[in-house]
């Protein structure tokens, strides 16, 4: 979270100060047509209200009233290649990003990037969620809001995270794995019937879905809005 330290404060206060006393000041000689009382008088009302100013900041950076503190969470996405997930966690990601909160992104495809030799067996996948769950843990220990996207296929890695985390909202994106295939936006369906990917969840790898997820999508009957939808609906207890 953030905070104002005492430079910022000072800043502040000479910048504003600066420019009320040249209002001031013109004033002043406005109504005299003395420089030297405008300046006098300028240069009095300048040291005086930065000084109030400045214990006015300080006092009221100290009030709690009036402040909202957002409570952070982990909004995991999991479901079939294809599903939606990226797609409306990314949607979720903007509208926070535009009300001010301190928001992180972890997407399947970009952790991947970084761990190139990370494989696909039932225990590296296992590895690889937990390494990534134990990470947006440590985000929202410190604060941040942690929007996640993995097909996460196995419960029991599902349900480390869940344990790692003080609020975890898991979000089912359902769809069939006909729905999902026909759709292919990154072409990886095709590749497997074609025999280019071995391994692939939903084809030759099961995926086990969440026993009590806390938000189900259905992508295949709602629209992608529709969806987003229903997930900032559920978040807006966190934000409010």
């Amino acid at each position: 979270m953030q905070y104002e330290t005492h430079v910022r404060s000072v800043l502040k206060t000479i910048s504003w100060r600066i420019f009320a006393t040249i209002i001031t000041t013109s004033l002043v000689f406005v109504f005299t047509r003395k420089i030297e009382v405008a300046l006098f008088i300028g240069g009095i009302e300048a040291v005086c209200k930065m000084i109030f100013y400045f214990f006015h900041e300080r006092t009221w950076n100290k009030i709690k009233f009036g402040k909202k503190e957002i409570k952070p969470f982990v909004l995991w996405f999991t479901g079939l290649s294809g599903a939606g997930k990226s797609t409306i966690a990314d949607g979720v990601y903007d509208y926070l990003i535009k009300k001010g909160c301190k928001v992180e992104r972890l997407d399947g495809d970009v952790v991947r990037s970084v761990f190139p030799n990370t494989g696909f067996s039932k225990e590296e996948r296992n590895s690889h969620i937990k390494r990534v769950g134990f990470l947006a843990s440590l985000l929202e220990k410190n604060g941040t809001i942690v929007i996640s996207s993995f097909v996460s296929p196995y419960q029991e890695a599902r349900d480390f995270v869940k344990e790692q985390c003080d609020n975890f909202i898991e979000v089912y994106v359902s769809a069939s794995v006909d729905v999902c295939e026909q759709r292919d936006p990154k072409g990886l369906y095709k590749k497997v019937r074609s025999g280019e990917i071995k391994n692939f969840t939903g084809i030759d790898d099961p995926y086990e879905p969440p026993k009590f997820p806390t938000i189900v999508v259905d992508t295949a009957r709602q629209t992608i809005d529709e969806s987003f939808e229903r997930v900032k609906n559920h978040i807006q207890k966190y934000l409010n």
